[in-house]
């Protein structure tokens, strides 16, 4: 049912009301699933309880509980409160069962810790009406609550939420106008990861048939590692690692137990190894359940064979981190040489190889400067390399992959982030001045330049999420035919082979407990 300013569509669970918003109509806030907290909490998601008459769907949901980290930037410091975290929005641009048009679900980085659909930098109005294809943004558990390895719970209950909201898309999505049978996930960071993940998943299996995973981070934890970090988390609050200890503090309130520990990360070296070095105590867990094998030994074993996939990077990834940091320009050889020490490569997946990583980037890159190869090791250890290895993986399981790079630098301080990590996000959603764009485009919007990347980068992922084929060809192992997204784009050889040499025989996988 429509009328001039809204349109109302029935769920399994329910009729919801959208509004008509720019010649789409937009649905914000439907509950995909019971809000996880009570006797739900930390379990896996359980179906929404079906409503009678019609609810609004005007606003987004509230953001899972999570750290103070990047709230400014991503718009969650706004976001309303409540405790039904475990919602979707959908924009669509007719809300016609006929209309059998494609569906894209983006799923949001933010380290596993931080994040919230309804930020405006996901803002998807731009893709759904430039693709005529359906676009569905999700919310899942974060930090503490979706990826500590807690006894007396699943593990990976954030990815077991993106599950959920699949399956929601799957029996839902045909009422605004999507095809069920022609959905593309597609996540950047940890969404990526994400991503990677659900392609591994035995419980994802046939909910989508094409995927882009955009940084794909490297970290992937095993067991006992995930478990001797939960550990170390509950420790902060003088609590034992199990569901029934952490319940007893408030979800908003467990947010800065996980906190507390992110400076205090480095003490653990010598049994986290490299993560110690990271952003976050948080990251898949090769459980053996959810999630039975890494994603690179997944799709080596053609567990994607029949998706579709596109993966790759952004050139400058570590900028970002860097400038963050205030290291830009700061870099000794002292801290490059740790670095490479730390993230370099080797025939792993154990982390950091001292000198042997230290030696191999010295001699492959002779001239580079301290900054050089201290943001270089960061960039190929924690995104570029897990990329491409994923494409790799893939055709060695018979699959498909489409490779490609971010080479357009950011605007901001004079170019002097370069193509760095989260740059995507803005050109793909058209979001110049919000969160992440906000900085990345100094606050300035966008320029013609600007906008033509844009505009190719969303039409290549839509033409993809619609065909199959995002217009560059396929990669293989011996062309390596990658797209370079650039005020010029242009389809050549891999453009790190120096770095991909280093790291072909590196075992990308699940992270071991050292010690």
């Amino acid at each position: 049912m429509t009328s001039a300013g809204a349109s109302v569509v029935r769920t399994h669970a329910g009729a919801v009301r959208g509004r008509r918003e720019d010649g789409l109509v937009v649905f914000r806030g439907i509950p995909f699933a019971e809000p996880p907290v009570g006797d739900a909490r930390f379990a896996a998601p359980r179906p929404v309880t079906a409503w009678d008459g019609t609810r609004d769907a005007f606003a987004f949901g509230p953001p899972p509980p999570q750290e103070s980290g990047f709230q400014g930037r991503t718009g969650v410091i706004d976001a309303p409160m409540g405790d039904d975290w475990l919602t979707v929005n959908v924009w669509t641009p007719d809300p016609d069962p006929a209309a059998g048009r494609p569906v894209m679900v983006w799923i949001y980085g933010g380290a596993y810790k931080l994040g919230h659909s309804g930020s405006p930098g996901y803002d998807a109005r731009r893709i759904a009406r430039d693709g005529d294809l359906v676009v569905v943004t999700l919310n899942y558990r974060l930090g503490v609550e979706g990826f500590a390895r807690i006894d007396g719970a699943p593990a990976n209950r954030g990815l077991l939420d993106q599950v959920a909201a699949l399956e929601w898309v799957r029996e839902n999505i045909a009422a605004f106008g999507g095809d069920p049978g022609r959905v593309t996930v597609f996540g950047e960071s940890a969404g990526a990861g994400s991503v990677a993940s659900l392609l591994a998943m035995p419980s994802a299996a046939g909910l989508f048939g094409r995927a882009i995973a955009q940084s794909v981070p490297g970290p992937f934890f095993s067991d006992g590692l995930a478990r001797d970090i939960a550990a170390a988390i509950a420790a902060e609050a003088g609590l034992r690692p199990t569901a029934a200890d952490l319940s007893s503090v408030d979800p908003r309130r467990l947010t800065a137990v996980g906190e507390a520990l992110g400076p205090k990360m480095r003490e653990f070296e010598d049994r986290w190894g490299m993560v110690a070095h990271t952003l976050t105590a948080f990251s898949p867990v090769v459980d053996g359940e959810v999630l039975p094998t890494a994603p690179w030994q997944a799709l080596a074993a053609g567990s994607a064979r029949d998706v579709e996939l596109i993966v790759g990077h952004t050139r400058n990834e570590y900028r970002l981190f860097a400038a963050l940091g205030g290291q830009l320009g700061t870099i000794t050889d002292e801290q490059a040489t740790a670095a490479l020490r730390t993230f370099g490569p080797g025939p792993g997946p154990g982390p950091g190889f001292g000198a042997d990583g230290e030696r191999a980037y010295r001699a492959a890159f002779p001239d580079a400067s301290p900054e050089e190869l201290y943001e270089w090791v960061h960039s190929d250890a924690v995104f570029r390399m897990p990329s491409l290895r994923l494409a790799e993986a893939q055709i060695a399981g018979d699959g498909r992959a489409h490779v490609y790079e971010l080479a357009w630098p950011a605007p901001a301080y004079g170019g002097a982030l370069g193509a760095c990590h989260g740059l995507d996000i803005p050109l793909l959603f058209g979001t110049f001045t919000a969160d992440l764009g906000l900085m990345l485009f100094a606050g300035v919007g966008s320029s013609p330049e600007a906008e033509a990347v844009s505009s190719r980068f969303r039409t290549a992922w839509t033409a993809f999420a619609t065909t199959g084929d995002p217009g560059w060809p396929a990669y293989d192992t011996e062309r390596r035919p990658t797209q370079v997204f650039d005020t010029e784009s242009v389809v050549t050889a891999y453009p790190h082979e120096t770095s991909r040499r280093l790291w072909e025989h590196h075992d990308f996988g699940a992270l071991p407990l050292m010690g």
